[in-house]
């Protein structure tokens, strides 16, 4: 195989491989515990929703969270208070962000053996620089016959850091008449993305997800990406 068709064939198959990873959406996956007393069978019961942390009550992106909530527990039988009347539950709910932690990983990585050189000589060999971005990039040569030819262990390791975030979402469902606590749940997850107006939605889903479930369980939720198109 010549030096133009080795290198074509390696551009390729990244080409081919990025193009895959781009069409593949990521599932969203929470843990998800939840605990419930005395949580009536949905019959109509009237309910509003309010926030755990009075600084986000009245706001416009709480209502949009709390409108997704309400929508939940309609479907499964609940109705929202109508105005002036007097709810049968009160929903509190609260959720958030951390600022994150890095996480480093390894890849293998792909070398072209005459960048830089002739057949046997200047190959790559790993130089770990780090860069913008907190990405670590790889430069230098090496000789595939000193470091054991083409096989396998043939290349580099790629090796990248990136931010981890931790989301959550409480949720609590007390009887107005007495303040009975009926129902409470957390939902938590990690993701490469704070963004808060994709996360509580998907966080809320999986709350909702077999709800109330069995009391104590924690199970592990995953969240279908939205279709394409």
């Amino acid at each position: 195989m010549s030096k133009m068709n080795f290198r074509r064939l390696g551009l390729a198959a990244m080409l081919g491989a990025a193009l895959a990873l781009a069409g593949c959406a990521t599932p969203f996956k929470a843990d998800v515990a939840r605990f419930q007393s005395q949580l009536p069978a949905p019959q109509g019961q009237s309910f509003v929703v309010e926030a755990s942390n009075p600084a986000l009550q009245g706001g416009i992106e709480f209502g949009q969270y709390a409108n997704i909530v309400a929508g939940e527990l309609t479907r499964y039988g609940y109705r929202p208070a109508a105005n002036g009347e007097k709810a049968d539950l009160i929903v509190r709910m609260d959720y958030g962000v951390d600022k994150g932690r890095e996480r480093v990983v390894s890849s293998p990585g792909f070398a072209d053996p005459w960048y830089g050189g002739y057949y046997g000589y200047g190959f790559y060999r790993p130089v770990i620089v780090r860069g913008p971005g907190g990405r670590r990039y790889v430069y230098g040569y090496r000789d595939p016959f000193l470091w054991g030819g083409f096989g396998p262990g043939w290349g580099y390791n790629d090796i990248s850091s990136y931010t981890v975030y931790t989301s959550g979402l409480t949720l609590q469902i007390n009887r107005a008449a007495d303040g009975t606590r009926l129902f409470e749940g957390r939902a938590e997850a990690q993701s490469r993305d704070n963004d808060l107006q994709t996360l509580v939605p998907n966080l809320v889903e999986a709350m909702f997800t077999g709800f109330p479930g069995n009391s104590g369980e924690r199970v592990r939720i995953t969240v279908a990406p939205p279709e394409k198109g």
